[in-house]
């Protein structure tokens, strides 16, 4: 696999998630996991960003903030969804205030299942995003 020239940056984005999501994405960037290791940070701004995670399910209050935020970012770009809800609208699916799953409003390159999905998978759905990434750059 070809390596990035340089580091991954990410932007999280919560779109109405319960926070279980954030709090397992928020564990993989910590020591214990080491998600620096591969050349992943969080930035504050997605006009850093390469990769928008998003968390949760996308409520009608979020639906133009999460656009927003998407083409913001510079291309290429890629959008990872952590968590059932981002992809399907999990528990809170048919709910009256979802506007439905992520990738009705923009493209989604990576999911990564759970409810809430373990660290170890959202370390392996960032290296999906990274291949995704260098396909894109090609």
């Amino acid at each position: 696999m070809k390596h990035l020239r340089r580091s991954l940056w990410a932007f999280h984005l919560n779109t109405g998630s319960c926070n279980g999501c954030d709090i397992e994405a928020i564990a993989a960037v910590t020591p214990r996991y080491d998600a620096e290791r591969f050349g992943v940070r969080i930035v504050p701004t997605p006009r850093h960003a390469d990769v928008l995670l998003l968390t949760g399910p996308v409520t009608r209050d979020m639906e133009q903030r999460m656009k927003l935020v998407y083409e913001q970012m510079p291309d290429p770009k890629v959008v990872m969804v952590i968590g059932n809800c981002g992809a399907t609208g999990g528990v809170f699916r048919g709910s009256y205030n979802l506007a439905g799953p992520a990738d009705r409003h923009i493209p989604v390159a990576v999911y990564v299942p759970g409810c809430p999905p373990r660290p170890e998978a959202i370390l392996d759905g960032v290296m999906k995003a990274i291949e995704k990434l260098e396909e894109a750059k090609a």
